[in-house]
């Protein structure tokens, strides 16, 4: 929770809702009493305490009249704000989850000496152009197959190791790393805005070490184009039982031809699509993942995460769906935990693992420069210097100790390499409405309040909206954002709930359909306590309405009807709230 949410909720009167079920076994909520605050973060002006009641993240807006601008405010607690920064020599015992696969230390060797600060390679340095993996041919995809024969090769001992390189992902997402000055706070760099940048840096690093030992300066890391028909299946490489790609750990269903499910979920099993109903499907996951959802930096990365905070904000579209998504449909279903790609402490021991995280980060790029060529004026990085200097612990191709900070992962062309051989054909995949979806708005029955539990139910509410038929001008710099908050789940389970917008009879909306507007989806979380019980996930997550209600035909409409929509694993719901924010 961030430090203005808690003192809004310690000064202001709760907000009080009503809850009602529906006949058809859904419930409705109603909001009935608001805290004495206008929802307009620019109707007065407000202290730190009363913008977090607003919705409004106050590091970002300041008001003048109507509009908004940037404008950081001073927080008024010297502990908390700053840079993440994170100490190998403090790195400990990874929290992991129930019947884990061995190895159970996570941390990197010790080095002799300080961390070295990342310096940017050499603009003479071969530019290292990376390709799509079903494009880039049998002779690269041999040396890739190399590069982890050699990294398997190497001792334990060597941070370039295999092994080493697995424990990475390990260490950064299951609490062996704490904050420097907050030994009592951990360092999860998912759920957060450092996704993107970390795991840049990461396949950075492994691409460079991979180059070395292949001793070929020039050596790019291939992607795993899963968002583009070509590209979504497993590639054939790696299902290969004699490759140094293949890993056992993997779902047997899901190899090649398979085509791969960007809603999957494990406990639904297989949908009934044809493969090009798939396809279709998946494009219409990416547009709203891409475009549809991702207006500003905060929906596209995620939520800040500063030193002093507890990790876990909020993750970012791409993050919540596909990737993780991806991570699940990879993973092995009969083992406890969805090991190896579908849980963060095993998901690096899969080869797999590099190439999709390298699909990732083209994203990145792709989001950055739909942004340009679209006039997205929202599609840009972050400014603030708590993102920009906050840094990571890395080691390079020469076995030394490096710390990166997320200011030097910002260039790819600095970093010498590009990507190419793939297109973005979901930039225009927007998907279709579905009529006749919100017959039963109005038949209330039983009440109840929030928080709820999403459990076996769906949960229907009616989310009151404070501007309504904005103009153009306004839109283009102002997001409406619906606001799921106070998202507790247990840590050693898998969740995923679905968030619908105007469908309160979901159920008649086709896959990829428009009113489904965004998934919650968490995998199985290493974060265990010593009684062996899983420790509460708590976040949130952010659903952009601009475009979402020009679709429906609701922009004039006083409220929302919101759906949440549970798919597996319990969660509790803490309340639901439209902001409108500008970054």
């Amino acid at each position: 929770m961030k430090r203005g949410e808690a003192m809004a909720r310690r000064h202001c009167a709760p907000v009080a809702a009503c809850v009602f079920l529906l006949a058809a076994a859904a419930a409705t909520v109603v909001y009935t009493a608001f805290p004495r605050v206008s929802l307009n973060p620019c109707t007065y002006s407000l202290p730190r305490a009363l913008l977090a009641v607003s919705g409004v993240d106050p590091y970002i807006v300041s008001c003048a009249g109507d509009a908004l601008t940037a404008s950081p405010l001073p927080d008024g607690k010297n502990n908390i704000g700053g840079p993440i920064v994170t100490n190998i020599r403090t790195c400990s015992k990874p929290k992991l989850p129930p019947n884990p696969l061995p190895p159970f230390y996570c941390c990197p060797p010790m080095s002799a000496s300080e961390p070295i600060n990342f310096t940017l390679p050499d603009p003479a340095e071969p530019l290292r152009v990376r390709r799509p993996v079903h494009a880039v041919g049998a002779e690269h995809m041999a040396k890739y197959e190399r590069a982890i024969a050699l990294m398997k090769a190497l001792p334990p001992s060597d941070p370039r190791s295999f092994y080493q390189q697995a424990n990475i992902h390990c260490a950064y997402c299951t609490g062996s790393y704490h904050q420097n000055g907050n030994p009592e706070l951990d360092v999860q760099i998912h759920f957060s805005w450092f996704f993107y940048p970390f795991h840049r840096a990461y396949i950075y690093f492994f691409e460079r070490i991979a180059a070395k030992l292949l001793d070929e300066p020039g050596f790019a890391l291939p992607f795993w184009s899963w968002d583009v028909p070509e590209g979504m299946q497993l590639p054939p490489e790696f299902a290969n039982a004699s490759s140094p790609l293949y890993d056992p750990v993997r779902n047997p269903r899901h190899a090649p031809p398979k085509v791969v499910d960007l809603e999957f979920v494990r406990e639904q099993g297989e949908n009934n699509l044809t493969a090009d109903q798939q396809i279709q499907q998946n494009l219409r996951v990416m547009y709203k993942q891409m475009i549809g959802n991702a207006a500003l930096p905060t929906l596209f990365h995620g939520q800040p995460f500063r030193a002093g905070e507890a990790d876990q904000p909020g993750a970012g579209t791409v993050e919540m769906f596909p990737h993780n998504t991806v991570h699940t449909w990879t993973g092995d279903m009969a083992q406890p935990n969805v090991e190896n790609m579908g849980v963060y402490y095993s998901a690096g021991r899969d080869p797999t693992f590099y190439p999709h995280h390298n699909n990732i980060d083209r994203l990145w790029v792709a989001w950055r420069d739909i942004g340009v060529s679209r006039g997205y004026r929202g599609h840009v990085d972050f400014t603030d210097p708590d993102w920009l200097d906050s840094s990571f612990l890395f080691y390079d191709e020469e076995a030394r100790l490096v710390r990166v900070t997320v200011r030097d992962m910002l260039d790819i062309e600095k970093l010498r390499y590009r990507f190419d051989g793939v297109g973005t054909p979901w930039v225009d995949a927007r998907p279709p409405t579905t009529p006749n979806v919100n017959s039963k708005k109005g038949l209330l029955m039983k009440s109840v309040r929030f928080p709820v539990s999403l459990d076996d139910v769906a949960v229907t509410a009616e989310v009151r909206r404070t501007r309504v038929s904005r103009s153009r001008r306004v839109k283009e710099v102002e997001e409406e954002v619906l606001v799921v908050e106070g998202i507790e789940t247990d840590g050693a389970e898998r969740v995923k709930f679905d968030v619908y917008v105007n469908a309160m009879d979901h159920e008649k909306v086709e896959p990829g359909g428009r009113e489904m507007a965004e998934s919650f989806v968490c995998l199985s979380h290493p974060r265990m306590d010593g009684t062996g019980k899983g420790m509460a996930i708590k976040t949130s997550m952010r659903v952009a309405l601009n475009q979402l209600l020009e679709d429906l035909g609701a922009d004039g409409d006083e409220t929302v009807t919101v759906t949440l929509v549970p798919r597996h694993g319990k969660v509790k719901i803490g309340g639901l709230r439209i902001v409108y924010m500008v970054e």
